[in-house]
């Protein structure tokens, strides 16, 4: 134990004089590291200044889908009469986490980018807008294909060149990558907050707006679909009852007419008129259950359409995440003067070994 004492105080020795020349050549290189800790300020100064603010625009809703367990015993009536109302309405194709993955869908997206807004006094769509914020036709003006394109509000999506599907897409993977976030922020609470953010105010919060409206239309009508289609056939049929059962009634008065003061032997021509009486009935009957089921068709309707209950809605001015200059100073020149230490302690390590 003794004879290894003097190697591990020599040990210890030769370490802290490695310590004290690195310390000595480090700051020997002070000015270096202080320039390039200056040069990193400058530059993060001035990307302060030409980083554009960021906006959040969110909103924030819950989903309200009731379901037909009350309806039980009236839908069970109609079915008797073999009809369907739909009590299965739109299903849960669009429930948890495929109703956000529907927020986020291209066609949504899309759909949403040809909505219209008025910027400046005039109506343009949200594309239109995105395009102008990016100053894309600066850069358009010069190739022929790009410089015609136009996205105008409620334009059919169905007359798109493959130019204006490749910008949409562009705009919507830029979208959805960088500016669209829809979730929970709170797994206990059913309340979706949808996120958007882009460099311009505006955009973000029409955007928001628009998409909220076209999603929730689509889902509507969606889940909707099978109870509307349903009540619309029993409209149809109710209508045609009533025609002919109006056309029975007449058939019968005719009838009557024709054979008023007639000899009580002759009932032959009486037939026309109890034929006429006996449609009179049917039809009666078959309209007053047509009648019936179409108001429980439009009980089903009302219980199967959701509601989707904004709660919070983007409000002028937004969250606005920037760069302040203390802030691109300060990292700048922490960034620089790091980077200059770690080139400084390399090369003398490389000098070291050779």
């Amino acid at each position: 134990m003794n004879e290894q004492s003097p190697n591990d105080e020599i040990s210890l020795k030769e370490l802290v004089e490695k310590g004290k020349e690195w310390y000595s050549y480090l700051l020997a290189q002070w000015k270096a590291i202080l320039l390039a800790g200056i040069i990193g300020a400058a530059l993060g100064l001035t990307y302060s200044f030409s980083k554009k603010p960021v906006y959040t625009a969110t909103l924030s809703f819950a989903l309200e889908d009731e379901k037909s367990g009350g309806l039980g015993g009236a839908l069970g009536l109609a079915s008797s009469f073999g009809i369907d109302l739909g009590g299965g309405g739109g299903g849960s194709i669009f429930t948890g986490s495929n109703l956000t993955e529907l927020f986020k869908s291209r066609s949504m997206v899309e759909q949403t980018l040809l909505s219209p807004v008025v910027v400046h006094g005039k109506t343009v769509s949200l594309a239109e807008m995105y395009i102008l914020n990016k100053e894309w036709r600066e850069s358009w003006n010069d190739i022929p294909k790009y410089k015609s394109i136009q996205f105008l509000p409620n334009a059919d999506r169905k007359s798109f060149t493959r130019v204006h599907d490749s910008i949409l897409g562009v705009i919507y993977t830029d979208l959805s990558k960088n500016g669209l976030a829809v979730g929970q922020k709170d797994k206990k609470v059913a309340v979706i907050s949808i996120d958007v953010a882009s460099t311009n105010e505006l955009f973000s919060k029409y955007f928001t707006e628009a998409l909220v409206k076209e999603v929730s239309d689509f889902y509507v009508e969606t889940k909707s679909k099978k109870s509307r289609e349903n009540m619309n056939i029993l409209k149809r049929q109710t209508d045609s009852i009533r025609k002919e059962l109006n056309g029975a009634i007449t058939g019968v008065a005719v009838a009557n007419d024709n054979t008023f003061s007639l000899n009580p032997a002759l009932n032959v021509r009486r037939t026309p008129s109890a034929r006429r009486q006996v449609d009179v009935q049917a039809n009666t009957a078959i309209l007053t259950e047509l009648v019936k089921q179409t108001e429980l068709a439009k009980v089903t309707l009302r219980k199967e359409t959701p509601l989707i209950q904004i709660i919070d809605r983007p409000i002028l001015p937004l969250k606005k995440d920037q760069l302040g200059m203390v802030k691109g100073i300060v990292l700048g020149g922490f960034l620089m003067g790091f980077l200059m230490l770690v080139i400084v302690v390399i090369r003398r390590f490389f000098k070291q070994i050779i």
